[in-house]
C-alpha cells in the first residue's frame, strides 16, 4: 500500500519557508531573489557538520549513493535544530530520470521524515520528465528563465573565481568582491533578466582582475564527475578550497554544460533511435539559444584577455569522440569522458574526478576511460576518488596528494 504524504499547496506558499539542500555556492545564492518573485521563500541550508553524515547514515540505507545520503541527512539535521516552524515548512529536491539513483530520492526523502514522524511536511520535486505530477511547485517560463540566467552568471563568476583566488595577496578578497557581484546580480534579477548580460560580464571580470593578484605559476587541476560531487563542497570535502590551500589552481567547468548534455542526449536519442521526433526541433532551438548565451561570456573574456576563457561546448562534444561514443548516457555519461579529454587538451592534464562509491555508470566513463585516455596522452595524470560515508577522508587526501606529487614531478621534467 503507497504511503500517504502530504502535497505543497501552493496557494498558501507564502507561508513557507522551503529548504534547499547545498550543492553550489555561488549558483543557490542566486535562487533566493529568482523565487521570492513568484511568492517562494527558499533557504539555501549551509549545516556542513559531521551530523549530517550521521542523520544521513540513520535515515538512508548505506547502499543508497553517498549524495542522497547527505542531501537526506542534511534537511533532517536542520529539521532537528530548532531553527524552523515544521507547521509551516517545505522540503525541496531535484529527480533526474533515466537510470540514475537520484530519481528515488524524493521517496527515500519521504520515508525519511516518516521515521521522524514528520509526514506533514510537504516534499517538492523539481524535475521535467513528469515522475511527481503534483508537487506543487508551478515553474513558469519566466522563472524558468530567470533560473537559466542564474546558472550562466553562476557558472561565469565560478570560472573567474577559481583563476583569481588562489593568487589572491589579500587573503578573503576575492569572496567580498563576489559578495559585491551577487548583490548586484540580485537586483539585476528584480530589474530584467539577461538583456545586460555583456554589461554584466565586463563588470564581473573588471571587479575581479582588480584584486592584487601574485604572479607565481600553480598548477592546474581540473575537477571533474559525478554532478553533485563535483560541486558541492560538502560531498567533496571543499575540494576547491582544499586544492587552492595546497597551492594549486582548481579548474571546474560550468553546470550548465550538464544541462547542455541533457539536452544533447535527447537529439542524440532522436538520431539513433528516432525518439523524441516532435520535440527534436525544439531541442535543437534550446541548445542554439544557451550556447550563444555561453559565448557572450567566452567572448567577453577573450576580449579582455586577462583570464582564460571557458571551452565552447561544441568542442567539449568533439572531444569526446573517438573516446567514447554518446550512446552512454546514464549518470554523466559522455560528458564526463569529453570533459577530461577537453581540458587535458587544454593543458590542464591533472584531473580529480569524483564520484559516490558504487555509482556504475560514473565508475566506467570515469575510470574506465583512464587507460584509453592515457594511450592517446600520456601526460594525462587522473585519479579517481570514490566518496562514501565509509571513506576516510584521510586515504582520501592522500590518494590526491599522491596525484599532486606527479603533477609537481610532471611539471618539473
Amino acid at each position: 500500500m503507497a504511503t500517504k504524504y502530504t502535497k505543497f499547496d501552493n496557494e498558501k506558499r507564502d507561508q513557507y519557508t522551503i529548504l534547499v539542500p547545498s550543492m553550489l555556492p555561488i549558483h543557490f545564492r542566486l535562487l533566493k531573489p529568482i523565487f521570492k518573485q513568484s511568492g517562494y521563500n527558499i533557504e539555501v541550508l549551509t549545516n556542513d557538520s559531521d551530523q549530517v553524515k550521521e542523520e544521513g547514515l540513520a535515515h538512508v540505507h548505506n547502499d543508497t549513493c553517498y549524495p542522497a545520503l547527505l542531501v537526506i541527512g542534511q534537511f533532517i539535521d536542520a529539521l532537528k535544530s530548532g531553527k524552523y516552524d515544521l507547521d509551516h515548512v517545505a522540503l525541496v529536491i531535484t529527480q533526474t530520470a533515466g537510470g540514475c539513483r537520484a530519481s528515488n530520492y524524493l521517496s527515500l526523502l519521504r520515508k525519511a521524515l516518516q521515521m521522524e514522524g514528520w509526514e506533514h511536511i510537504p516534499c517538492l520535486s523539481v524535475n521535467f520528465s513528469g515522475l511527481e505530477k503534483d508537487s506543487g511547485l508551478k515553474i513558469t517560463m519566466p522563472m524558468l528563465l530567470r533560473v537559466l540566467y542564474c546558472i550562466l552568471y553562476g557558472d561565469a563568476l565560478m570560472w573567474l573565481k577559481n583563476q583569481v583566488m588562489p593568487y589572491e595577496l589579500n587573503r578573503g578578497q576575492t569572496e567580498q568582491v563576489i559578495d559585491e557581484i551577487v548583490s548586484v546580480l540580485e537586483k539585476e534579477f528584480v530589474e530584467g533578466g539577461y538583456r545586460h548580460s555583456k554589461r554584466i560580464y565586463k563588470m564581473m571580470i573588471e571587479k575581479m582582475k582588480a584584486i592584487p593578484r601574485s604572479q607565481e605559476s600553480k598548477i592546474r587541476v581540473g575537477i571533474v564527475g559525478e554532478i553533485y560531487m563535483k560541486y558541492s563542497p560538502l560531498g567533496n570535502h571543499d575540494l576547491e578550497n582544499y586544492l587552492m590551500r595546497e597551492g594549486f589552481e582548481p579548474v571546474v567547468t560550468g553546470v550548465m554544460d550538464f544541462g547542455l548534455y541533457c539536452i544533447e542526449n535527447g537529439i542524440i536519442d532522436y538520431e539513433y533511435y528516432h525518439r523524441h521526433a516532435k520535440t527534436h526541433s525544439l531541442f535543437s532551438l534550446a541548445k542554439s539559444l544557451i550556447m550563444r548565451m555561453q559565448k557572450t561570456f567566452e567572448q567577453a573574456v577573450k576580449k579582455d584577455g586577462t583570464f582564460v576563457p571557458p571551452e565552447d561546448f561544441n568542442q567539449v562534444i568533439r572531444d569526446g569522440k573517438g573516446f567514447i561514443d554518446q550512446g552512454v548516457k546514464m549518470g554523466e555519461g559522455w560528458l564526463l569522458t569529453s570533459e577530461v579529454v577537453s581540458l587535458v587538451k587544454n593543458g590542464v592534464n591533472n584531473i580529480i574526478s569524483a564520484q559516490p562509491f558504487g555509482c556504475l555508470p560514473n565508475h566506467i566513463v570515469a575510470k574506465g576511460m583512464v587507460r584509453r585516455i592515457k594511450e592517446v596522452y600520456p601526460k594525462a595524470n587522473i585519479v579517481a576518488i570514490d566518496y562514501d560515508p565509509s571513506a576516510s577522508r584521510v586515504n582520501q587526501e592522500n590518494r590526491i596528494r599522491l596525484m599532486m606529487a606527479n603533477a609537481k614531478l610532471n611539471a618539473d621534467s
